[in-house]
């Protein structure tokens, strides 16, 4: 499963996020991410589809049955950060964040 170890150090990268912390967000132990990285092992379907929740990627992307778009905006790239953060938050942080998203967007751009 060498495209999919590949896929997933792309797409952290891509996230600029570490191994370590997509590790954590899905649950997992260092060293069983760091299995799956290196390609020395493969993760059962659950897991699977947790490590392609936290990279905000679908499954079939992360193992490589569909190619994924490889030019993405820096908008598109940031939207997915984001949604990949999302994931790691819980209610009481997703509340407090929406607040402040809603003051950003109501707020006029500067320089206008």
């Amino acid at each position: 499963m060498e495209p999919f170890a590949t896929n997933l150090k792309r797409r952290a990268e891509q996230l600029g996020i570490s191994n370590a912390e997509v590790a954590r967000r899905a649950g997992l132990s260092d060293r069983r991410y760091g299995n799956y990285v290196s390609g020395r092992r493969e993760p059962d379907l659950s897991t699977l589809v947790r490590i392609a929740a936290v990279l905000a990627i679908t499954v079939d992307e992360l193992v490589g049955s569909t190619s994924s778009k490889e030019v993405r905006t820096s908008e598109e790239i940031f939207q997915e950060r984001i949604a990949s953060a999302l994931q790691a938050l819980r209610a009481d942080d997703l509340q407090r964040l929406a607040v402040m998203i809603e003051a950003l967007a109501s707020t006029p751009p500067s320089g206008a």
